[in-house]
């Protein structure tokens, strides 16, 4: 059980040892499309390389709504395919991960709605059925107003005609559903480095890229590396223009339009998702319900800033919260947790934000000169899996290898094993034979139920390795944080079997800490002094991390400051 990324203080570069290797394809990026590339390829086995600059999930897919769902308002654009890709890997991932992704109930409520529009949302519903037809979720049903207040109470009484209800699904944690396709790539081989800057491409000068330079920036002085590879793969999502001139050495054109999605944790004020239309602007929006908080989000703006500086600013929260309080009267405007946004990736067209496609597309570099280049443009977490197998069919067809895919049949590591199964739309584990298991568990390991049950949650199978690690030592039963069930083993194995290199990976993206009420910050010491006897930190280490986790923590508190970012803008309320 070890984590062959990281590197004490005292080491050299991770990445030594891959200068005299020639991989087959190397994927530049470690968001979840990147993740599930590294992971197809792998299981189909070539030899992978994957470089992250930042730690794996950190940038579009840590700023998500939460949600794998085919998309309602894309069938009002015509984009069925995209909506059949969808809710097919909706299915897929409820099967391979259903420890991770879980069944929600929606519930649309109609206010002041004509006949003609209630007519045409029943169409929609029944559209959205038909094109999930080889679902396992519930079809979709119809409310009256009377149902609808016994189900949410919160919801606006007046002016209530009723609602649509029907069933997606919803990731607590995509950073761990990114971690552990790259853990099933590493598993097969894939050699996987967060912390890992692409700085230039080998041979491109010629026009065939035969390779990448790669700078450790974990390692002492910031070692670079020149990595041979057959094809790589820009999987770099919002970051992919800037890859794309550091991969051609020339400057590129603009491929993409990256457009900002923000989000406020808040008080809870409904037990279900619940769809609503601002009345700012009139876009489609959720309030989800999300580990004890209502999620509402999202936005919808371009951003043309550094992905890494998005923020969940000031404008977007009076925005979010103007739109929520229409349809929950009861939402407390004083009482916001925090922010979170992210930077979308969307193939680039014309047109308002909310209108541009969300379909993705894979791009062959030798038509623009770049040969042995493949690129994957915009897409939706929720279509991950597809895209990154289109993705690898591509690779091997450069590389004229016949193999076919088999991540939508191969479960996730935390998946192996009866502990995760979903057994009922509730979008709970199956407790059966995984809370017997976990009665029996700490018995033995002297953890109680509750936070065995907590790792299973977080884990799914692998969190017997946790509590086996608890078992053997006492010191790593002691928890981070009063306000949370999680335990220093956690940590340890974080370090050891997660690649986890800094404070924040394990705070915000190995567990849910960075997410609880006090954001981690309970936990933090505690945390950094295992990391420190792991990952062999100097006190002076230790202080940095705790530094750079105290402004994680600012930038999610952002709003707070009454600023905008100038590089974001609203569109105007219709007149």
């Amino acid at each position: 059980m070890s984590a062959s990324n990281s590197t004490p203080e005292s080491g050299g570069s991770r990445l030594a040892s891959l200068a005299g290797e020639r991989f087959d394809v190397i994927v530049v990026g470690g968001g979840v499309i990147g993740a599930g590339v590294a992971r197809d390829a792998a299981l189909r086995g070539l030899s992978v390389a994957l470089f992250e600059r930042r730690d794996y999930g950190s940038g579009t897919t840590s700023g998500s709504t939460r949600l794998i769902h085919g998309g309602l308002r894309y069938l009002e654009m015509l984009d069925f395919r995209l909506v059949r890709m969808d809710l097919r890997e909706r299915e897929t991932l409820l099967r391979i991960a259903p420890h991770l992704v879980k069944p929600l109930e929606f519930v649309m409520p109609f206010y002041g709605r004509s006949l003609f529009h209630r007519a045409k949302i029943r169409i929609g519903m029944t559209l959205y059925d038909l094109l999930s037809y080889d679902k396992t979720l519930p079809r979709h049903r119809f409310l009256d107003a009377r149902e609808v207040e016994q189900l949410e109470p919160n919801l606006r009484r007046r002016g209530l005609q009723g609602a649509a209800s029907y069933f997606d699904a919803q990731v607590n944690s995509p950073e761990r559903l990114c971690l552990e396709n790259i853990i099933d790539a590493a598993e097969h081989g894939a050699r996987t480095f967060n912390y890992a800057e692409v700085t230039g491409a080998l041979g491109a000068t010629g026009g065939a890229i035969r390779g990448v330079r790669v700078r450790d920036l974990l390692g002492e002085g910031g070692a670079e590396v020149d990595i041979r590879s057959r094809v790589v793969v820009n999987a770099s999502g919002a970051w992919f223009d800037r890859v794309a001139g550091v991969l051609t050495g020339a400057p590129a054109p603009a491929l993409i339009r990256t457009t900002k999605g923000a989000h406020v944790a808040c008080p809870p004020v409904t037990t279900r998702a619940v769809v609503l239309f601002s009345p700012v602007d009139g876009r489609l929006m959720f309030v989800i319900p999300w580990l004890g908080y209502s999620w509402i989000g999202t936005t919808d703006t371009d951003f043309t800033d550094d992905p890494s500086k998005v923020r969940a600013d000031a404008a977007d929260v009076d925005y979010m919260i103007r739109s929520a309080r229409e349809y929950f009267p009861t939402l407390d405007a004083a009482r916001i947790y925090f922010g979170n946004a992210g930077v979308r990736a969307l193939v680039r067209e014309d047109g308002s934000e909310s209108s541009v496609s969300r379909m993705h597309r894979v791009a062959d570099g030798a038509r623009a000169g770049a040969e042995n280049l493949i690129s994957v443009l915009g897409g939706k977490i929720t279509g991950y899996r597809a895209i990154a197998e289109e993705v690898t069919d591509a690779v091997c067809e450069k590389l004229k290898a016949r193999v076919s895919s088999s991540t939508a049949r191969e479960p996730l590591p935390g998946a192996r094993g009866g502990s995760a199964k979903v057994s009922n739309v509730s979008g709970a584990n199956s407790q059966g034979e995984a809370l017997e298991n976990a009665c029996d568990a700490s018995g033995s390991s002297g953890l109680g139920g509750d936070t065995v049950a907590h790792l299973l949650r977080l884990y799914g199978s692998r969190a017997w390795e946790v509590v086996r690690l608890a078992a053997s030592d006492e010191s790593l039963r002691a928890p981070l944080s009063p306000h949370a069930p999680d335990l220093a083993a956690q940590v340890v194995f974080a370090a050891r079997a997660e690649q986890c290199a800094r404070l924040v990976d394990f705070l915000a993206r190995r567990t849910l800490l960075g997410f609880s009420r006090d954001q981690g910050r309970g936990a933090a010491t505690k945390a950094a002094a295992l990391l420190a006897r792991e990952l062999g930190w100097s006190s002076a280490r230790v202080d940095e991390e705790l530094r750079l986790y105290q402004e994680y923590v600012a930038a999610a508190q952002a709003f707070r400051d009454g600023t905008s970012e100038s590089s974001s803008s609203r569109s105007a309320p219709p007149t």
